[in-house]
């Protein structure tokens, strides 16, 4: 996705660009001599909001919630500059991880976060500053979407989500009043199918390799994903039981993989793909009728009136979530202004905009302001459409009757089998994956 215009500073109001320069806090702005001088005599809430018209700050992450809309709202909204970027997912956690100094916030995945953190690029986030913490579901609080829930396989978002206080460096269970990141959006995966084209039910991951969709069907090339999508599978035919598909030794790797590669070799396959773009593409034009797929993606086939299903499965769901992250050399003004823009996030415009997507938001009832009660009944309750259903840009994409894939919230995500991993053994798995995507 292309970075937004900058907007450059008034240059003819000299005292606020040079405040612009002191890297200070609000309250130290009021203690910074010379310019704060003339700017302690304007009200504070106008000191702030000439500031933040000044600043911009650098936001990378996947397409699925990087969008143009998002920063176009914040400057509407909150008068600063939101500079965004999207990429896939392995270039997010190579940015992250490598490049500390290329952004202000990192709009990443738990998973990823287990490989990012440890190198200290991130700083732990106060949960006192987040307006809405008390609203964010148990998922990334406590584990647990309800009391009696089940914690699935997998790097579940809770046990990457705190450390242990402002220089915390390890992750812990519980709520410590410090997190990594702060949620965002998060989905309940499941495979997408072309309906039309297959012509029966189709109810098990273990279809995916059914001989009878040789060369029709795609799974995605982003390892630590992938290799989920195909415990999935393994379990489903019958073929082995994982005590944790989210951290395999060598032997189920290579148990794994060697069963994908002897599909692929048999011409299962059609394609490999890493964006959700590339998956519509492949099913918008009938050459996959059954693939890893994304919501976006589901969205976006439907938009073109073709039917595409994101298919309930009896084994459940694989699941992810997202948050974001604060960069550790972000400080002053700017690091109040990720905080605004954080709280701000989780007020209610995003969620909405991004639940008409099918995700989920991390504080769901601020969405619901934002959205209609058909909508809210449709994508969130599981409740049949009394009318239109159209996507984040007006495009329509369910009629009166219908029915979300999967049902309910509580349906859908009371439903994970596992969350999206990194594993122990993370580098012998990437080495071969690429073998079999060589293969």
């Amino acid at each position: 996705m292309p970075w937004l215009d900058n907007k450059l500073f008034n240059k003819e109001d000299t005292a606020m660009t040079t405040i612009s320069k002191i890297r200070y806090s609000r309250r130290g702005l009021l203690k910074a001599g010379g310019a704060a001088v003339a700017a302690a005599a304007l009200p504070a809430p106008m000191v702030w909001g000439q500031e933040t018209k000044n600043i911009t700050l650098r936001q990378f992450g996947t397409g699925v919630s990087n969008l143009n809309e998002v920063a176009k709202k914040v400057k509407e909204d909150l008068g600063f500059t939101l500079e965004m970027t999207a990429l896939d997912s392995d270039s997010v956690t190579q940015r992250a991880a490598t490049q500390p100094d290329s952004f202000d916030i990192a709009d990443i995945e738990y998973w990823i976060c287990k490989k990012v953190w440890p190198t200290g690029n991130l700083q732990a986030m106060d949960t006192s500053k987040i307006a809405n913490y008390d609203k964010i579901v148990g998922t990334f609080r406590s584990g647990k979407l309800t009391p009696e829930s089940v914690i699935a396989q997998g790097t579940a978002p809770h046990t990457v989500g705190f450390t242990t206080g402002v220089d915390g460096t390890e992750f812990v269970q519980e709520e410590s009043g410090w997190m990594t990141l702060i949620p965002t959006i998060y989905n309940a995966d499941t495979l997408g199918i072309r309906p039309d084209l297959i012509g029966r039910p189709i109810k098990n991951w273990s279809e995916l390799l059914n001989p009878e969709f040789k060369g029709k069907a795609s799974i995605l090339d982003i390892s630590s994903i992938g290799i989920m999508d195909m415990a999935m599978v393994v379990e489903s035919m019958g073929e082995y039981t994982y005590p944790d598909k989210g951290n395999m030794t060598r032997e189920e790797i290579d148990m794994t993989l060697g069963i994908f590669t002897e599909a692929k070799k048999n011409g299962q396959f059609r394609a490999f793909w890493k964006s959700f773009d590339e998956s519509v593409n492949l099913m918008a034009s009938g050459e996959v009728v059954i693939q890893s797929m994304w919501s976006p993606a589901i969205t976006a086939v439907r938009s073109q009136g073709i039917p595409c299903v994101y298919q309930p499965l009896e084994e459940g769901y694989r699941s992810w979530g997202g948050g974001l992250g604060l960069s550790a050399s972000l400080s002053g003004i700017e690091l109040d202004a990720a905080y605004e823009y954080i709280n701000w996030y989780l007020s209610g415009w995003v969620g909405g905009f991004l639940m008409r997507q099918g995700y989920y938001s991390a504080v769901p009832e601020t969405s619901k302001a934002f959205m209609s009660e058909d909508e809210w009944g449709f994508w969130f309750e599981g409740k049949e459409a009394k009318g239109d259903i159209t996507n984040p840009f007006g495009d329509v994409m369910e009629k009166a009757g219908a029915v979300r894939d999967g049902g309910s919230f509580y349906d859908r995500m009371g439903a994970v089998a596992c969350w999206n991993a990194v594993m122990d053994e993370n580098q012998y798995m990437v080495r071969k994956w690429n073998e079999f995507i060589a293969a």
